[in-house]
């Protein structure tokens, strides 16, 4: 006769082994969690989403070697990762983010600031934009460049 009790703590034991291993499987699907906050990068909070129909925008930014972006903010919250290249970010309140390529960032909201690309090729970052419907995602410094 099965004992069920033994059979069950067995199968349970087995996958409770199974879900610690962190090494993926090769040739298997596997995901990776690359960053999670309720912070941007310089460790301001992130506000509420925005009231109104959702609309998500997902833009891919490319910097030149040896240029920058203009003075900018996004009244949205929006995350993204760098593809290629080196990039430098920097707030108005003298923050300063130094990004490789693979590297997530959860962007600044509300909070005037650029990105720098010091380096010899080009720096592409893809960011996405949670935004609402109506709504601006990136707005330039009226000084700005």
């Amino acid at each position: 006769m099965i004992n069920y009790r033994t059979l069950l703590l067995s199968i349970l034991s087995l996958v409770a082994f199974s879900c610690q291993s962190k090494e993926p499987i090769p040739d298997q699907p596997s995901s990776e969690l690359l960053t999670e906050s309720y912070l941007a990068w310089n460790g301001d909070s992130l506000p509420a989403y925005p009231s109104g129909k959702p609309k998500i925008s997902i833009v891919k930014v490319t910097i030149p070697p040896h240029s920058e972006l203009p003075h900018h903010y996004h009244p949205v919250i929006n995350a993204g990762i760098l593809l290629t290249g080196e990039l430098t970010v920097v707030d108005i309140k003298g923050n300063v983010l130094e990004m490789k390529a693979g590297d997530p960032i959860i962007e600044v909201v509300n909070t005037i600031h650029y990105g720098k690309n010091n380096g010899d090729i080009p720096a592409a970052i893809v960011v996405f934009y949670a935004g609402a419907e109506g709504m601006e995602i990136v707005v330039k410094e009226s000084n700005s460049n």
